[in-house]
């Protein structure tokens, strides 16, 4: 049986990591550009984080006392900074051919996390509850990102304007929608999501004079997708785009 208590602390949670959203998506991305670490590991920490572990700890603190999880409660924005790292550690072990050193780690958070220190110690069990609130499902191969890298190889191969096609766009663009809760909703579906951000990023990079390739109908043919569900998260994309950057033009 859940307490009311259980459930009002982790609705507190909910709205806190809601509230601090974009600053911790911003302090992954600095974490990540500071330890020089490939997309892949910055897409995949965000999909740990924001697509799982944020609606996890929820659930999992209604179920359990948080009193034992003392980097749970109090909820503070240097423990959520703690997570971020840690997803991102986790992040590496799995893409990094050399691993990240807890102390690397250690040292970042020292220099980024301003409001309290933690220890090497701290590191380690924040892993451990972070993979127990996963229930150590930390699986990244299908993410978004990893599907339009694919999607964008293969664009590049099949279509000659695959070269001027911006892949920088690209990630812009999924940088972007993971922003807002209601946006970043759209990672639910990395096929679809995948799709049509290579499709809006042609839409912005390439020259209309040049858009001959059937782009619509390959995306298609190679993702099982239909054209209007495409064209419909196009459309959305763009307009959130647009409205992120009102000097844009297309």
């Amino acid at each position: 049986k859940i307490s009311p208590r259980a459930l009002k602390s982790g609705r507190e949670m909910s709205t806190e990591i809601a509230h601090l959203r974009r600053r911790l998506i911003g302090f992954l991305i600095q974490s990540n550009s500071q330890l020089q670490l490939p997309p892949i590991v910055k897409y995949s920490a965000l999909s740990l984080f924001f697509d799982r572990f944020r609606p996890s700890v929820v659930r999992f603190l209604q179920k359990k006392k948080a009193e034992e999880h003392w980097l749970l409660k109090p909820l503070t924005e240097s423990n959520l900074q703690l997570f971020v790292l840690t997803s991102i550690w986790i992040s590496c072990k799995m893409h990094c051919s050399r691993g990240l050193s807890v102390q690397s780690l250690k040292s970042l958070g020292d220099k980024l996390i301003t409001e309290q220190l933690f220890t090497v110690g701290d590191f380690l069990e924040a892993e451990l509850i972070f993979l127990k609130i996963l229930k150590f499902e930390i699986g990244t191969l299908n993410i978004a990102y990893t599907l339009l890298h694919d999607l964008f190889i293969q664009f590049k191969e099949v279509a000659k304007v695959g070269e001027l096609l911006n892949f920088e766009a690209c990630m812009d663009m999924m940088d972007l929608l993971y922003e807002k809760e209601e946006t970043s909703l759209l990672y639910h579906s990395s096929t679809s999501l995948a799709a049509s951000i290579l499709v809006s990023s042609y839409i912005i990079t390439v020259p209309k004079q040049l858009w001959e390739f059937p782009i619509l109908p390959w995306v298609k043919m190679v993702t099982n997708k239909e054209e209007k569900e495409v064209v419909e998260l196009v459309g959305y994309i763009l307009a959130h785009v647009l409205y992120s950057y009102p000097s844009l033009t297309l």
